[in-house]
């Protein structure tokens, strides 16, 4: 788990550092905030194109290889932003579409990395432990915003060898990406049976368990890969997860422009815009653990969507920096929390390489919107001179989110079965 969580943070880094680039990156381009809000977005729509075969690929030729590969070609392809001008000047392309393509071919680089883990933890862990364990994964999302905010900050400042912070900040941020890949090869275990730190008993337990839970699945109705994409539950899942990432890219993409636009350095810009991922990281592990307490996931969460609405809203709404902020804060405690209360709900009725395709499907609609989110801030602003009406449309949408959640029908039976009334395998 501590290895996937770098592997996650690095990933989640290069992913989101674009928002803290655009500080500088904007005006030595000549591109507008639709632009720019379009070209972050861009990565969502290739990601959504190549999520599910990557993670059927995933499937067949194993984790260790095909993470490492996802890693090194988005590492490689995030550096290469640094060098948006003299791509462009070599090639006769705009700045502008330059940018556009690199953020085209970095979703498709990362296309499959985090369904990928979300379906290697379910070869690991028991459905019981899923919500605290994919919590424990995905604190690497405010913890690369907590260390990597500032930092980013700091590397804006940063000039030499011809070159300006934004540049330098792509280009030393994508170095942890390709030097994890190597250690993906090195050290990442597919499955239990091969697990040479695990003794033979424990192995037979783990592999017992999962085996236990694979039957009463199918028991109870085991999805084909052929009926994934029409399932109810499926769909349901994609929709909630599609009205969330609406308003955390949205916000996340323009967060250091908004913080910015307080008056501060760009030093205590990065400081201030790590402030709501350490509210966003206690509620997610607090939220994670209370509902594999509870097995109440659609309720957690419905309420983890309706945090999110009214703090966006709510941020929307007032225009004192300490407000705005502290909105914020509230919005990421359940912008945090959701991903890790979602992800087990598709886990408790998809199996086998239904399962890969299934969490692929609901990551890849559900990431659509972030290509949506960024688009309709920028515009908005654009359009408006603010961020308000651009905030309120992304409340709305996590409302409507939140209400959608509480239709699914999860079956907790499985779920509830304690470890230890299941027998080990002979």
């Amino acid at each position: 788990m501590p290895f996937l969580f770098v592997c996650y943070f690095v990933a989640y880094l290069d992913r989101v550092n674009v928002g803290f680039a655009k500080l500088q990156m904007n005006s030595a381009l000549g591109m507008s905030e639709a632009a720019y809000g379009f070209g972050a977005g861009l990565f969502f729509l290739s990601y959504f194109l190549l999520e599910v075969p990557s993670n059927l690929a995933l499937d067949r030729f194993g984790a260790r290889l095909w993470i490492a590969r996802i890693m090194l070609s988005w590492g490689v392809i995030s550096g290469l932003f640094a060098f948006i001008r003299p791509i462009s000047s070599a090639t006769g392309i705009s700045n502008e579409w330059v940018f556009f393509s690199l953020r085209f071919l970095l979703g498709i680089a990362e296309a499959g990395f985090f369904p990928g883990i979300i379906f290697y933890l379910t070869l690991w862990f028991p459905s019981v432990y899923r919500a605290r364990v994919v919590a424990l994964f995905m604190l690497a999302i405010p913890f690369s915003s907590i260390l990597g905010a500032p930092v980013s900050g700091a590397l804006l400042n940063l000039t030499g060898g011809g070159l300006d912070g934004w540049q330098w900040l792509f280009i030393l941020e994508a170095v942890p990406s390709i030097a994890m890949a190597i250690g993906v090869i090195l050290y990442l275990t597919d499955r239990p049976a091969m697990a040479t730190w695990l003794a033979d008993d424990e192995k037979s337990w783990l592999e017992g368990r999962l085996a236990t839970e694979q039957e009463q699945k199918t028991k109870d109705g085991h999805v084909s890969i052929t009926r994934v994409m029409s399932d109810p539950r499926v769909l349901a899942c994609s929709f909630v997860y599609f009205c969330l990432n609406a308003a955390s890219y949205g916000v996340a993409f323009f967060l250091p422009t908004i913080v910015k636009g307080f008056g501060v350095s760009n030093f205590q810009t990065g400081l201030l815009s790590a402030l709501p991922f350490v509210f966003g990281a206690v509620g997610m592990i607090l939220l994670g653990r209370n509902s594999d307490r509870t097995l109440k996931r659609r309720e957690h969460v419905c309420l983890a969507m309706m945090l999110a609405a009214v703090g966006v809203a709510g941020a929307a709404l007032v225009s004192e920096p300490v407000l705005v902020l502290g909105l914020l804060c509230l919005s990421q405690i359940g912008v945090s929390a959701t991903p890790p209360l979602l992800w087990p709900i598709p886990s408790a009725f998809l199996t086998g390489t239904s399962a890969a395709a299934g969490i692929a499907a609901i990551n890849a609609i559900g990431n659509l919107s972030g290509f949506a989110g960024p688009y309709v801030m920028g515009y908005l602003k654009d359009a408006t001179g603010n961020f308000s009406a651009g905030l309120l449309v992304l409340a709305g949408c996590t409302f409507a989110g939140g209400i959608v959640a509480m239709t699914l029908r999860v079956s907790r039976h499985l779920e509830a079965v304690e470890p230890a009334r299941l027998a080990p395998a002979e």
